[in-house]
């Protein structure tokens, strides 16, 4: 008789964290491939789009696809995928290659948060879940600024190459580590398939529902946004050496924790839709901070760029506050089919995430005051839209 067990939460951290610091190692890295490949700097940012639309139909296909096959087979297939992806990218010598590498990467890779997310709430219950869930969401506030650090030193010292065989090498190791000690969580014969279209029906009629994939995507989208722009911006217009401008990354990383922590501090005394109106706000005083500092040309050129990082944590900080109560609220009424919700809820927010990414890409032109006005339009339109529609229940 096949045995079932709960897999270790190192284990659980590992999966879930990869795909993020495989979204963000080689940004530091932009500059460099756009020279090497003879790409538009437009061109390259387009990898990061294509990664998030990869990785959304990733999602939900192995979400899907694990009621039918199991946990495990998922995620080594995912791995697999991953790992082929990753090669790929190493040997891409084009920038239609590595658009194409990327998505395939990004298509594996989604493996680890869908089916991460899935196995524990399966395997793991009442506190003990919760206390899982949260160390986890402690961690993916932190790995995306894992990657430009690591990324930048690995591209300063080896080159931009080197970053793509950290992740061929990542991907060896994590496959050897899921098969080794990765059980099977669910008896896959007994599991009861939601049918996907009348969930899919429901989610559109609930307007809150459509509103918070907007924020989470627009929130997420202004992110990722950053990273595709920011080492133009820090690299190209202010100098910084890519290993320097890694270590910024801690500067993101610090502002979602800290925003995660005000959440937290905020909840006795507001409603989370209370909180997520208080953070969208905040969003936008610092993406309007942002965009002021971009303008201030007469300074020297240290005071303009440490005025925008103040204005990027404040900006971060707010989406910090919001997101978690966004994640929080957004399938409440869906417990009973929450895989399959899950999985069309996380499709759509990521394929904003792309289209959001892409817009970044395709209004750059070089300027310090493109993208703070871009994050300022759309944390103004996800604030506006919050206050309308998300009300309390």
């Amino acid at each position: 008789m096949k045995k079932y067990g709960v897999p270790s939460l190192l284990l659980m951290i590992v999966l879930v964290a990869f795909p993020q610091i495989s979204e963000t190692i080689y940004t530091p890295s932009l500059p460099d491939i756009s020279k090497a490949l003879g790409a538009s700097n437009r061109s390259v940012q387009l990898t990061l789009s294509i990664y998030f639309i990869g990785f959304a139909i990733g999602v939900f296909c192995w979400g899907w696809l694990s009621d039918y096959i199991g946990r495990r087979n998922a995620m080594l297939g995912g791995l697999l995928i991953y790992g082929i992806g990753s090669v790929m990218c190493y040997y891409a010598d084009s920038i239609q290659l590595l658009l194409a590498s990327r998505f395939i990467q990004a298509f594996g890779a989604a493996t680890g948060s869908i089916i991460t997310q899935t196995i524990l709430r399966e395997s793991v219950s009442g506190a003990k879940r919760h206390a899982m869930f949260a160390q986890i969401s402690a961690v993916i506030a932190f790995t995306p600024a894992v990657g430009p650090l690591l990324g930048g030193w690995v591209d300063q010292a080896f080159g931009f190459r080197a970053v793509f065989m950290t992740l061929v090498m990542m991907s060896a190791l994590l496959f050897i580590y899921a098969y080794i000690k990765l059980p099977e969580t669910t008896e896959v014969s007994k599991r009861q398939k939601a049918a996907i279209l009348p969930i899919v029906r429901k989610m559109a009629s609930l307007p809150r529902v459509l509103v918070f994939g907007l924020l989470i995507g627009g929130i997420n989208g202004i992110l990722f946004s950053y990273y595709a722009e920011a080492p133009f911006i820090f690299i190209e217009h202010f100098q910084l050496s890519p290993g320097v401008y890694g270590f910024m990354g801690i500067v993101v990383a610090a502002a979602s924790v800290i925003g995660a922590m005000f959440s937290r501090k905020l909840l006795p005394i507001h409603t989370p839709e209370k909180i997520i109106h208080i953070g969208c706000l905040v969003m936008t005083i610092g993406a309007l901070l942002l965009t002021i500092a971009s303008g201030l040309f007469v300074l020297p050129p240290v005071i303009i760029m440490g005025c925008m990082l103040m204005s990027v944590f404040v900006m971060l900080m707010g989406a910090g506050i919001a997101l978690p109560n966004c994640l929080s609220l957004a399938l409440v009424r869906f417990h009973d089919v929450a895989g399959t919700a899950g999985a069309i809820f996380s499709l759509g927010y990521y394929l904003l995430v792309s289209l959001t990414t892409w817009g970044m890409s395709t209004l750059h032109n070089g300027s310090l005051m493109t993208m703070p006005l871009y994050f300022f339009v759309l944390s103004s339109a996800m604030w506006l839209l919050g206050k309308r529609f998300i009300t309390e229940e």
